[in-house]
């Protein structure tokens, strides 16, 4: 199982599963992010958080423990 988190700068993955209930999840969901959803990282903080991506051709900021609930292929 690979997570978003894991994933390098520049590369595309699809979304597998998204790990995670409630409030966190919906969240997750309500950003566009859902199962099949292609999502390419386009930069890393220095520390990880956050890590920005573009998902459905809108730019988005995701925290680095909401990226490790989102399994990608």
């Amino acid at each position: 199982m690979q997570t978003l988190r894991e994933i390098n700068v520049g590369q595309t993955v699809k979304v597998v599963k998204l790990h995670g209930e409630g409030a966190v999840k919906r969240r997750i969901m309500d950003m566009g992010i859902t199962k099949g959803a292609e999502i390419f990282v386009r930069k890393k903080a220095p520390l990880g958080d956050p890590i920005e991506v573009t998902v459905r051709g809108y730019e988005l900021s995701l925290r680095e423990k909401d990226a490790a609930l989102i399994e990608v292929q």
